[in-house]
């Protein structure tokens, strides 16, 4: 729901959040001075790990290596970075590494940043390898994490949903075309699911507001007639793992009822808790025969992929960003390419015996120059998807795991219900970018006595081993 059916309003419902955040975290002990920072939507983004250990936010790609690296709003010199990350690589432990995965981080993200860049512009206090120091007192960047932690969680509980619910208007969007599509979607004999963490209270004001919208002739219509089936307060990710009871709940007053439903599911029925596997069960729904929509990588789409094959829709607001600016700057990573294929002219005729070194420093430098000032058309550490010519972390994600991706769910209004989305073929590196025979054969010449250990080699007859097949999906 949250952020998928339910669009808040950026930065609006990020500044709410941090200003709850700075306020329980100053009555927690904080210096006052924490009331000074405001939130900056252009510097948080989405799939940056946090290191306990260090302190430090890193920009990753889906190999462990390390794209950017900041403590506070500063960037790591490079001396520092090797010596905290050998070979600027990290290997994920989740006892030290926080991946700020989902929206909601965004604000918390910003929040460590605002607190560790105080402390180490403070003269009182003094950086030392895992923390700072002020006297006898002690602050590890662990720490900080925890208390910003505990301080989102009491947020969830109650607080950032009481505010919002209480000015509504200011921080959820209301488009009629989600009605127009959840309802065409049951006409055409779709069933359609809602599955929220939130509770019943929270779930019924937020869809109230934005399915109940009255029509011409002043009728307004139930916001629970646009769905088959809803299921409230679902946990996930343990929703696809062990789950919990199922209880019906009561509208009348939010609260779940005894015992374990065992019954069908029935049209207009509220329900709490549950696992997929029953949930499944009672639907009679399997596997692919499910698109799920979410907007949390991990709690959405990477464990409905894995644990129960749902096909995946995974929606990315950042994405309308990311469109307009590399619409705008395309020609930069034109000019990165341009670069990249200088480089290979240069090695092309060069061989395993060449004694020829070539000088590409000049092109390595201006390789940096063009992927940073790619980096900087989007925000302070660029692009949630890329740098330069490398994929994040996130991008990996989401190609792995994500049947489809948009910055909105409405934009399945724009297809016919029979379309059959289909994915563009991926071309491997040896496909897309070496040119097979381009090399003179003479330049071999010298090479001729190995030449034979490789065409026996290419000659053998392999086993298949894999079915490779391109995914589709289809909305009926």
């Amino acid at each position: 729901m949250d952020y998928t059916l339910a669009q808040y309003k950026s930065p609006q419902y990020e500044e709410l959040a941090f200003d709850i955040i700075k306020t329980r975290l100053i009555k927690l002990g904080y210096p006052s001075k924490l009331s000074s920072f405001t939130y900056d939507p252009s510097f948080p983004l989405r799939g940056l790990w946090f290191d306990r250990l260090y302190g430090t936010l890193l920009k990753m790609d889906q190999f462990g290596n390390i794209l950017a690296c900041l403590r506070g709003f500063s960037f790591i010199q490079r001396e520092e970075l090797r010596a905290m990350y050998p070979n600027k690589f990290v290997k994920y432990d989740e006892k030290r590494i926080e991946i700020m995965n989902t929206l909601f981080s965004l604000p918390e993200t910003y929040m460590l940043s605002c607190i560790i860049s105080m402390f180490i512009s403070d003269p009182d206090y003094t950086k030392v390898e895992h923390g700072l120091k002020k006297g006898s007192l002690y602050m590890s960047y662990a720490s900080i994490y925890e208390d910003v932690r505990t301080a989102c969680d009491w947020m969830h509980r109650g607080e950032l949903k009481q505010r919002t619910l209480a000015n509504i208007g200011e921080y959820v969007e209301r488009d009629p075309r989600l009605c127009v599509l959840l309802d065409r979607l049951r006409v055409n004999g779709s069933k359609v699911f809602l599955l929220t963490n939130s509770e019943f209270e929270y779930s019924h004001g937020i869809m109230s507001f934005i399915l109940e919208i009255p029509k011409p002739d002043g009728t307004v219509r139930k916001w629970t007639s646009y769905f088959d089936y809803i299921v409230t307060d679902a946990r996930k990710p343990a929703f696809f793992q062990e789950g919990t009871i199922l209880r019906a709940v009561c509208q009348d007053t939010g609260q779940p009822s005894i015992g374990h439903h065992m019954g069908p599911l029935e049209t207009g029925q509220i329900y709490s808790g549950g696992s997929c596997e029953v949930f499944s069960n009672l639907i009679g729904a399997r596997g692919k025969d499910v698109l799920y929509v979410g907007d949390h990588v991990y709690g959405d789409i990477l464990k409905s992929k894995k644990t129960v094959g749902w096909r995946t829709y995974l929606i990315i607001p950042e994405l309308a960003n990311e469109i307009y600016v590399w619409k705008k700057k395309k020609s930069l990573f034109d000019e990165l390419q341009r670069i990249d294929n200088n480089l290979e002219t240069i090695y092309r005729d060069l061989n395993i015996s060449s004694n020829i070194r070539p000088d590409v420093g000049d092109l390595q430098r201006k390789i940096r120059a063009v992927a940073q000032q790619m980096e900087e058309s989007y925000g302070l550490l660029g692009s949630i998807f890329r740098n330069g010519s490398r994929h994040t972390f996130f991008s990996s994600q989401v190609l792995r795991y994500a049947d489809l991706y948009s910055f909105s769910c409405i934009n399945l209004i724009y297809y016919p219900l029979c379309y059959m989305f289909r994915a563009p073929a991926m071309l491997m590196p040896h496909e897309s970018t070496v040119s097979h025979g381009d090399s003179p054969k003479d330049s071999f010449s010298d090479l001729d006595a190995y030449r034979v250990v490789f065409v026996d080699v290419l000659e053998m007859v392999l086993p298949h081993l894999h079915q490779i097949k391109v995914t589709s999906v289809h909305l009926l």
